[in-house]
């Protein structure tokens, strides 16, 4: 529900936000996303529409993307974002995705118009797919379900 006439809260600087999920093999790899319409790999999830939650917004976008219905746990990651040319500022959400089981990852079915593949990636190869910055971020999460956290991030990077 969108603010009323009148609620100074709307005035109010907005934000971009993004959610994503770091779902994991057992063998410990992570699954990443090759979008189409993008030159590097990312973690399945996307943009948190108006009115939505970010929890939400992780649960649609992977169904959206990989025809998948998980129930995302806990946050691992809260990452905000500086602006840079072409995008504004943004705080980006990630969700712990869990295991996903060989028969269940044969499932995963994409939207052609959207997605180029999917794949399991170690770490050495999700710094390779991923933007530094999406490097980072995959690399906190994962650190962060090691650990039992939930980190936050400025620019991918710790700030406590």
């Amino acid at each position: 529900m969108r603010s009323p006439a009148g609620d100074y809260t709307a005035t109010l600087p907005g934000k971009r936000m993004g959610a994503a999920v770091l779902i994991r093999h057992d063998d410990g790899r992570i699954l990443l996303v090759e979008p189409a319409y993008k030159d590097h790999w990312e973690l399945p999830g996307g943009t948190v529409e108006a009115d939505e939650s970010p929890y939400d917004a992780a649960v649609r976008e992977l169904a959206e993307e990989l025809g998948l219905s998980v129930t995302p746990g806990r946050l691992l990651v809260l990452d905000w974002v500086p602006p840079r040319t072409g995008r504004t500022e943004g705080v980006m959400v990630v969700y712990d995705g869990g295991v996903l089981d060989t028969t269940r990852a044969a499932g995963i079915r994409l939207p052609a118009d959207e997605l180029r593949s999917w794949a399991w990636s170690t770490p050495a190869e999700a710094a390779q797919r991923l933007s530094p910055l999406l490097a980072r971020r995959a690399a906190a999460a994962t650190q962060a379900v090691t650990d039992g956290v939930t980190a936050y991030l400025e620019n991918g990077a710790p700030v406590v």
